[in-house]
């Protein structure tokens, strides 16, 4: 059958495999334990059916409105491809976002239905019951006292109307909008990119040419409410790839060694954090063990990608995977062939590293309003270039207008902002052309062009000397010290200088003052030491050598807390809301510039 539309794929696998797993979830059994609860095909079908009949009884029409919030689980799919497949709209949302960020999408949208997971988006959905007209009730996917819950509201559910089902989906056309994905801007109310079935279809075809899926299984951890995640779940229904979702963020290293996943998708924090504790385990290996550990660590990050370095390093690099590298891929299930990044720039030198390791990082780049992909790295090492974000997929141009921006046109771009035509063509010109608001420039690179993101158009300021200041290409920079954890580099038209804000990595803090014989109790104590305090300075003064004089860092200030999406710091696709931290922080960053 020829796919048009998103829930095609489910009907298609269905038709072809109907008793093949394909979504699981852990679920708390009566003894208290946790056990995966895994979804055919059919399942999934007859569960998403009857999603469909609950909402054609509550008498929504084609283009109503309902809401998910929830963490990763099969629920979460059920009511997607349950209303989608009857042309409903559905708005799902963070589950970490205020009640007053709720409140704002569910006027804009007009949600008449909310399907939320747990207690906690419960308690902050329920209060807008009477406060928001459109909004009539709530389902819930934990079970909640005095709350609708979901699966007990299917069970009363007597009687399918396939028919009518079938015809409403026949009613649903590829140009059709199937989603509002509010973005999570650091300022300002969200806006809602209206998504069509052929954008998003549009992308995973072009996507699923470029990556080396295979039937087999996968791990999910990032928020389904994203683009990028979401894309990901449908090129995973696409290919037939049985996804597994992680309980949660902490026990993503178990979860990874109980499926044993031949790919998934994160973001390069959660890479850097599996790095930083695999180089701490490291120091704590005995003389011998810890020369063969950073030996091999040196060897790889030697390696370069698609360059044959000669029969010496080749068996040096064939020792140093199977004495070290090998352990690092039993921490990720044995079976990870390759990983997909996105939503911020990774260190080139850690995905050397894990390269060399066998571990193949494949980056990528877009935006919610691009469906989300752009550009991305192929499998092929020779296809992908460091330090950049790859090749435009096929059936999307890009070019970089006259100031850098990048600027994409294709069938993944955007219908628009909901309720939004003035911002809708502050972003989309007459011809089609969605202007990013990234800067970039090209990389020749084995003969082709590679995309490079060198920062957001509206974080570039100038210095008090008229130079304008990228500060997330200076971040990145920094970034490979192994020191510095998180950085936000500041300054500004008044400013003769640049200065920046440190999260240290306290995980390697400690190791060096162990090593150092440097004794440190507490974490504050730790960022207000002279000797630490002396070494951030020279990997900063070290690091400054890539710069002009004019792009260096020339005063730091060690914070003592990590920034985190519950602390308001990072946005849920963990960039940093630099306006908050520089609220926040005023203090710190005016002592900064004192003279």
């Amino acid at each position: 059958m020829e796919i048009k539309r998103l829930f095609d794929y489910l009907t298609l696998h269905t038709d072809k495999r109907p008793e093949t797993e394909f979504v699981s979830g852990k679920e708390i059994k009566a003894n208290g334990t946790k056990e995966w609860r895994h979804y055919t095909f059919r399942e999934v079908k007859d569960i998403s059916d009857k999603i469909s009949q609950l909402l054609i009884n509550l008498g929504l029409k084609k283009e109503d409105k309902i809401a998910i919030i929830s963490a990763n689980r099969p629920e979460w799919n059920f009511a997607d491809l349950g209303s989608q497949q009857i042309g409903i709209i559905n708005v799902p949302m963070y589950p970490t976002i205020s009640e007053a960020d709720y409140e704002f999408i569910f006027k804009d949208a007009n949600v008449q239905y909310a399907f939320v997971g747990d207690e906690s988006i419960y308690k902050k959905v329920e209060p807008l019951l009477g406060r928001v007209g459109s909004l009539k009730g709530i389902f819930t996917f934990d079970r909640i006292a005095g709350a609708d819950y979901l699966p007990e509201v299917l069970d009363r559910i007597d009687h399918i109307d396939q028919d009518e089902i079938e015809n409403r989906k026949r009613l649903v056309d590829a140009d059709e909008v199937v989603t509002y994905i509010y973005t999570s801007g650091t300022t300002g109310n969200p806006k809602g990119v209206m998504l069509t079935h052929n954008n998003i279809v549009s992308n995973l075809t072009s996507v699923a040419r470029m990556l080396p899926f295979k039937e087999g299984k996968s791990l999910s951890f990032l928020p389904l409410c994203h683009s990028f995640e979401r894309t990901v779940f449908y090129a995973y229904l696409m290919m037939n790839i049985h996804i597994y979702y992680a309980e949660n963020l902490e026990t993503i290293g178990d979860n990874l060694k109980e499926v044993q996943p031949f790919c998934f998708s994160t973001v390069p924090r959660l890479l850097e954090k599996v790095y930083e504790k695999i180089i701490a385990k490291g120091h704590e290996l005995n003389d011998i063990k810890k020369a063969i550990f950073f030996w091999s660590v040196r060897v790889g990050s030697q390696y370069e990608l698609g360059v044959d370095k000669g029969r010496w390093y080749n068996l040096k690099l064939s020792i140093a995977r199977k004495l070290v590298f090998s352990k690092w891929l039993e921490a990720l299930g044995n079976h990870v062939e390759f990983i997909v990044t996105g939503a911020a720039a990774m260190q080139p030198r850690l995905i050397t590293i894990f390269c060399a390791a066998g571990i193949h990082i494949i980056e990528g780049y877009g935006l919610t309003e691009t469906s989300p992909v752009i550009t991305i790295n192929r499998f092929p090492e020779q296809e992908r270039c460091l330090g950049t974000v790859g090749l435009p997929i096929s059936g999307v141009e890009v070019r970089l207008g006259e100031d850098g921006e990048i600027i994409a046109r294709g069938p993944n771009i955007m219908k628009g902002y909901y309720n939004r035509p003035d911002l809708t063509v502050e972003v989309i010109d007459k011809d089609g052309w969605f202007y990013t608001g990234d800067i970039g420039v090209w990389v020749e690179h084995f003969g082709r062009k590679f995309l490079k993101i060198t920062d957001r158009k509206k974080e570039l300021f100038k210095t008090a000397g008229g130079k304008y200041i990228a500060p997330q290409a200076v971040e990145n920079k920094m970034k490979e010290s192994r020191f510095i954890e998180q950085i936000m580099v500041v300054g500004g038209d008044d400013k003769k200088y640049i200065a920046a804000l440190i999260v240290p990595s306290f995980v390697q803090l400690r190791a060096w003052a162990e090593e150092n014989e440097i004794a440190l109790t507490t974490i504050e104590e730790l960022v207000k030491n002279q000797f630490v305090n002396e070494l951030l300075n020279k990997e900063v003064t070290r690091l400054n050598h890539s710069f002009g004089k004019w792009e260096q860092i020339k005063k730091i200030k060690l914070l003592p807390d990590e920034w985190t999406i519950d602390s308001g710091f990072l946005t849920p696709t963990l960039k940093l809301k630099r306006r908050v931290l520089a609220d926040v922080f005023k203090n710190d960053i005016d002592a900064l510039f004192k003279e």
